[in-house]
């Protein structure tokens, strides 16, 4: 295969990709921030982009939306390089950013009226109209943005990043501050828009969201990728697997060989819990048990989440506010 054949089938691979990351870095007054990152987002997935704070993931939203220029490494959009062809590139990302970014003299109906035009597209009013009603916008049309709520100002940014109808849609901690009748309207809107083919990158401190909504996880810590792997794999590979057994007869102490699989006894004795090592079949413990001579009357097993895998990998000690995880 000749060097122009090679490069045609690259170019035709990474079009067929929303975004392709490759040995991506940055620094900021020469301290890394992003060290050498490469993964690719499949067209039509929402894939999550997870970490701590400080781990590096704005700063690569930042790049992949042109806010930042990286300090070396490529990011291409559908096949075009977002610093040579930026138009393009602007084009197809829509943006939620983290902070509360508005346009404040303007009413809600200006800013979504005008804000097409900023990337060429010309206004859509049927389009507009279902973001502003799919949204819950009718309302409050005729409101400068200082005078919208948090929530709303929220949803107006979503609208906003909508309105050109990108290829991409990037959400960086979309759902921060908001409350629970807004975090589940707008994930049932991500997974319609998703459905109607629009790719989505997700970032969110909320585990329980990323492990129900993302294909696909990517865990930064320090600047680095950690893992890559479909959510539901990742899980089963990390997490612990607890078994819940209730017994005929309570038991004062646990039987011996049984102890690796760290014991609890519960409720006078008559549960006890054992917890199977991360990516060990059930097959020992099964084992175990038969030898016990344990008369067993129930059994549950339940899964460890997201959560339990991302504080292993990032070495994490705790998670404050129950399931919204922060270093």
């Amino acid at each position: 295969m000749n060097g122009l054949v090679r490069l045609k089938l690259w170019l035709y691979i990474r079009a067929m990709n929303a975004l392709v990351i490759e040995n991506l870095h940055k620094s900021f007054a020469g301290i890394p921030a992003v060290k050498g990152i490469d993964f690719t987002i499949n067209q039509g997935e929402i894939f999550g982009l997870l970490g701590p704070n400080g781990a590096g993931k704005s700063t690569t939203i930042n790049m992949i939306a042109g806010v930042v220029r990286p300090g070396s490494g490529r990011i291409s959009a559908f096949g075009y390089d977002n610093q040579r062809d930026y138009r393009h590139t602007r084009r197809m990302l829509g943006v939620v950013h983290q902070e509360i970014v508005i346009d404040n003299f303007f009413t809600v109906d200006q800013a979504l009226q005008l804000h097409a035009g900023y990337y060429g597209v010309k206004d859509d009013p049927a389009w507009r109209q279902l973001l502003i009603e799919r949204l819950g916008l009718q309302n409050h049309l005729d409101k400068v943005m200082l005078k919208l709520s948090g929530g709303l100002k929220r949803r107006f940014m979503i609208a906003k990043a909508l309105i050109h109808r990108p290829q991409l849609l990037i959400l960086d901690e979309p759902t921060a501050g908001v409350d629970v009748e807004l975090r589940h309207g707008l994930w049932e809107f991500a997974r319609e828009i998703n459905r109607q083919g629009t790719t989505i990158l997700l970032t969110t401190h909320y585990l329980e969201e990323a492990e129900e909504m993302c294909d696909r996880i990517a865990i930064m810590n320090h600047g680095e990728l950690i893992a890559l792997e479909e959510t539901q794999k990742l899980i089963r590979r990390l997490s612990n697997r607890r078994l819940s057994l209730w017994l005929e007869q309570p038991l004062l102490e646990v039987p011996v060989g049984l102890e690796r699989f760290l014991p609890r006894l519960k409720e006078d004795g008559s549960l006890l819990q054992l917890n199977l090592p991360a990516g060990e079949g059930a097959g020992h413990i099964l084992v175990q048990l038969a030898e016990s001579g344990l008369k067993i009357r129930d059994i549950e097993t339940e899964q460890s989440g997201l959560e339990e895998v991302f504080i292993h990998l990032t070495g994490m000690k705790g998670v404050d506010g129950g399931n919204q995880s922060r270093p």
